[in-house]
């Protein structure tokens, strides 16, 4: 275990509390990216490392969460798609597995969020507007990353600066462990959320480029090259608004006609049924269930296939003629590849310093009698 960096009080915070680490920062669970070695790393440098499970088939979660437990005692999470066909198998796992946290990049059902509190498995969603933070509250959700528009992937519109203190007020009373994303990527960025009422920060792309990051170096490459500038939100990918890295492939997507569009799609749809161990029925049966339980139109679920296999075309397979590279606008502000615990040390002491000549080593005492 690493030794534990000297923190100011303020960085104990409720997340703190409610994952059972040392430091307020949390590796949020990428598709194809959050594997066993980066989630590992992250937590046993102090921080929620989270698996992302729904590029996995069941049995590779498995393994996945015992590679993680024989690089780290500390705990961990594990991200799910709440429409699998076998969510609850899942869940199943994380439970009998003694995981600690579960996250859900959608809404979850208010049954799944429900059995696992029962269980003593903390819950995490991500929201991108004050009122969801509310509906997620209303089920029992512990913990939500409040994503601005300038996360990477799927996102919204509002900016992190609005929607973080959005979402602390509308929560204002509660219980509900708050964490900022989207533009997080230092200890100003820790300092600030704090500023803002949050009790941690989430962060992808800061982690994507990482030492521990299996993401192949050409492909990391591209990012540290990329500017503040060379980010674009579309739709053309699946339908739903995402923030890429704007390429050659992107640029032919949004100049496609909807027909093409639907072919990949359909390909990319048994592909990724494929490789994450889906029959064509589970396919149909998650078609209807992401239909029924989001706002995505038939149209845009016909599409939502194209992202994860057009992801790992790029961060796994390195192929940049074919794949997608989804990034917060942050990419422009990152300029090199530290070790995970390099990375978190960093956020920890600069986080400490902007806290202690904001406010001194710890709470100031204002009773004068």
């Amino acid at each position: 275990m690493n030794p534990p960096v000297a923190a100011h009080p303020a960085l104990s915070t409720r997340a703190c509390e409610l994952f059972g680490v040392r430091y307020p920062v949390v590796q949020t669970g990428m598709g194809w990216v959050s594997g066993a070695r980066l989630t590992a790393a992250t937590a046993e440098a102090g921080g929620l490392g989270i698996l992302a499970s729904a590029t996995m088939t069941l049995e590779e979660l498995g393994a996945a969460i015992t590679r993680v437990e024989g690089r780290t005692s500390n705990p961990f999470g594990v991200n799910l798609l709440p429409s699998q066909p076998d969510a609850a198998e899942r869940i199943s796992l994380i439970i009998e597995r003694g995981v600690r946290v579960a996250s859900f990049a959608a809404a979850p059902r208010a049954d799944q969020v429900a059995r696992l509190g029962d269980a003593g498995v903390a819950t995490v969603v991500t929201v991108g507007a004050p009122r969801h933070a509310e509906k997620v509250l209303s089920m029992g959700v512990d913990a939500v990353i409040a994503q601005g528009g300038e996360g990477g992937g799927h996102t919204g519109s509002i900016p992190t600066s609005l929607l973080v203190p959005g979402v602390v007020e509308a929560t204002r009373g509660s219980d509900l462990v708050v964490l900022a994303a989207g533009g997080m990527h230092d200890g100003s960025s820790l300092a600030g959320a704090l500023g803002w009422g949050a009790d941690g920060i989430a962060m992808g792309t800061r982690f994507l480029l990482t030492a521990e990051s299996q993401v192949p170096e050409h492909v990391k490459d591209v990012y540290l090259r990329s500017g503040l500038n060379s980010t674009v939100v579309t739709t053309a990918i699946d339908g739903a608004p995402q923030r890429v890295i704007r390429t050659e492939v992107i640029d032919g997507l949004e100049s496609a006609r909807g027909p093409m569009r639907f072919l990949a799609a359909a390909r990319n749809a048994f592909a990724f049924a494929r490789q994450s161990g889906t029959s064509p029925m589970d396919l149909l049966r998650t078609a209807r269930n992401m239909h029924d339980d989001s706002e995505l139109t038939w149209a845009q679920v016909a599409l939502a296939a194209n992202a994860p296999m057009m992801t790992r075309a790029s961060v796994v397979d390195g192929d940049l003629g074919v794949g997608i590279l989804p990034t917060g606008q942050v990419v422009g502000s990152i300029e090199d590849l530290p070790t995970v615990a390099e990375l978190i040390e960093g956020i920890v002491v600069g986080a400490s310093e902007q806290l202690e000549g904001l406010c001194g080593s710890g709470p100031v005492d204002t009773d004068e009698n």
